[in-house]
């Protein structure tokens, strides 16, 4: 790990003037992080990914950590609320469930004690290729992924190319499928940004980077709008092992379904397949205005997937991600299955 400076915030002003980078045009990997939980960022440090000058601590800023809001009025998270906070808050659990089963969902009790809501948004990919100290991967400003032709069984089947990563994230794809945005705090001030455009392809822009932030940037609060959804939303992963594992696909799914059975709004997320949380917008679509059976569940799984491009060891994840879609959709729907 290279050597850093470490600092301590009292508030979010002088956070982000502490992470302004003096150095125009210095390697991004050399620019000052914020720290959060520090369950990812301290592991990209060892592995010499990210190699920053300057650590600024964020968990001395007072009130970051906070939880508020109800069914009605939508929730406020804290960027600093832990993944424990947010499993076990019962406002939570009884109103955006979906959201309290993502955190759940997450590794092992002593990580979700740590780790928090706005650094799981902004987790780095876990593609071994990236993760290896000396491979210059795509990702890291070499001249290939190595993982297009490579050992892939973990990489992504949709929106792939020119890098193959998938998003890691457990937390994004339920709060986007509850159209969630997040505040942020900069040099140029405050803005708010819809979690749809938060994160980015590789395609779209700077290899480098998954997401909008800009150095200088800090996640201060992500807001849950009240949703006649939320209710009935749900987070189903699978992983090769029961705890502390990342998921080879995940589907966040959230419906409004009226009093006479029909759907009347949908949203379907998926993780662990792409590089950012993949909404299924025609699979969204063809459920609208339907009744939920097994054979409209079957119709919006293949519609999730259609346009899906494996790569040689990952075709796996198309009938097992169908499959989670299939049991997403039946569980919020109360859909009886076999």
């Amino acid at each position: 790990m290279k050597a850093f400076e470490w600092s301590n915030p009292t508030n979010i002003t002088e956070a982000v003037k502490l992470l302004q980078t003096a150095a125009q045009g210095a390697d991004p990997d050399e620019a000052p992080r914020p720290m959060a939980g520090g369950q990812d960022l301290l592991t990209t440090n060892k592995h010499y990914i990210t190699r920053p000058t300057r650590i600024v601590n964020l968990k001395g800023i007072r009130g970051l950590d906070r939880i508020e809001g109800n069914a009605k009025r939508g929730l406020k998270i804290g960027a600093l609320a832990t993944l424990t906070q947010i499993e076990e808050n019962e406002e939570v659990r009884r109103s955006f469930p979906g959201l309290a089963e993502a955190a759940l969902s997450v590794a092992t009790p002593q990580i979700r004690n740590l780790g928090t809501i706005g650094g799981n948004l902004c987790q780095r990919p876990r593609c071994w290729y990236y993760r290896l100290e000396d491979v210059i991967c795509l990702k890291k400003g070499g001249s290939q992924c190595y993982a297009a032709t490579g050992e892939n069984k973990y990489n992504a089947i949709l929106g792939g190319g020119p890098s193959f990563i998938v998003h890691p994230s457990d937390l994004a794809p339920i709060l986007l499928a509850l159209n969630a945005s997040v505040a942020v705090t900069g040099p140029s001030g405050n803005r708010q940004i819809a979690l749809e455009k938060f994160f980015t392809l590789p395609s779209e822009g700077n290899l480098r980077r998954e997401n909008v932030l800009q150095n200088g940037e800090v996640i201060t609060e992500i807001q849950v709008p009240s949703s006649r959804m939320a209710a009935r939303s749900t987070y189903l992963k699978f992983k090769e092992r029961s705890s502390l594992d990342f998921a080879l696909s995940a589907v966040a799914a959230a419906v409004e379904v009226g009093t006479d059975g029909v759907v009347k709004q949908a949203r379907i997320v998926l993780g662990g397949v792409a590089p950012v949380p993949w909404r299924a917008p025609e699979a969204e679509a063809f459920l609208t205005g339907k009744k939920l059976d097994a054979n409209i569940l079957a119709e919006a799984a293949k519609l999730a997937l259609r346009g899906a491009q494996p790569l040689e060891k990952n075709a796996y994840k198309v009938p097992l991600t169908q499959t989670l879609v299939r049991r997403a959709l039946a569980k919020v729907g109360n859909v009886a299955t076999a």
